[in-house]
């Protein structure tokens, strides 16, 4: 038996989020499928990060047990020609019979996209959230400097959601502006149930001209969902990478290019 570890793109649009659902098709279920079409056996894949519905990811880690002698890092191959494609492993390769995603110490890092102009654009229908209104990517700079180190967040999680702490720490917060493309992206070591959409709404509202930057602020110290802005869409949502910083090593067994 051995532990192999995925790195996993995917566009979210089609499915019910990463956790195996009753009501639909979820990026996991996808993965254990296509593993049970390869190896014949019933795998079920752990994954780091469990995001919703409708959202994207550029480097979600996953990992599975198994018995077959496939190399570790042969399977990124193989799945992906059983894999559809809005699924896509990048890397792949065996690690530590003891290590799992979920429970080491990361670094995780997000970016939001709003497509900021009159009318929107059919190629960006699928991974950016689109408003007409004018941002100013200066005011919403200013905002995003109160969310920068350690605080509660608590007025950031959605109600229901059930952690032991609402504290998280931001390392780095920038708003970038292309064209009629702004990016929030976001690092820190971890983050609450819709906290980074939560974080994309709010400073929507001061980049509109709603809400004043000092506002964050206030917002923080309330602890208080309430006092926020809306969480926003889904679609504009990708996690980019996880890092693991923690004690227990992942690297692989074998090394190979993340290009691979």
């Amino acid at each position: 038996m051995k532990r192999v570890k995925l790195i996993v793109a995917y566009d979210g649009t089609n499915y019910r989020g990463w956790q195996i659902q009753k009501n639909g098709q979820t990026i996991e279920s996808m993965l254990d499928q296509a593993l049970k079409e390869l190896t014949g056996e019933d795998i079920h894949v752990m994954g780091a990060s469990r995001t919703d519905s409708g959202v994207h990811a550029m480097g979600n880690v996953a990992v599975f047990d198994t018995e077959a002698r496939m190399a570790g890092e042969k399977f990124v191959y193989a799945l992906n020609q059983r894999l559809p494609e809005d699924i896509r492993v990048q890397h792949s390769c065996e690690v530590a019979p003891d290590f799992h995603p979920r429970y080491q110490e990361t670094v995780k890092t997000y970016e939001y996209r709003i497509l900021n102009r009159k009318f929107p654009l059919p190629s960006c229908r699928l991974n950016s959230y689109f408003t007409c209104r004018i941002l100013d990517s200066d005011r919403m700079r200013q905002a995003a400097a109160y969310l920068i180190g350690e605080h509660d967040f608590k007025s950031f999680c959605a109600a229901g959601a059930q952690v032991k702490t609402t504290v998280r720490t931001i390392y780095d917060l920038q708003i970038q502006r292309a064209g009629d493309l702004l990016t929030i992206r976001i690092t820190g070591n971890g983050f609450l149930y819709n906290m980074v959409r939560i974080i994309a709404g709010t400073l929507m509202k001061v980049g509109g001209g709603e809400w004043e930057p000092e506002y964050v602020e206030e917002i923080l110290a309330a602890r208080d969902r309430k006092m926020a802005g809306p969480t926003a869409p889904a679609k504009g949502l990708t996690l980019m990478e996880i890092i693991f910083t923690g004690k227990a090593d992942p690297g692989c067994k074998t090394e190979q290019s993340p290009e691979a």
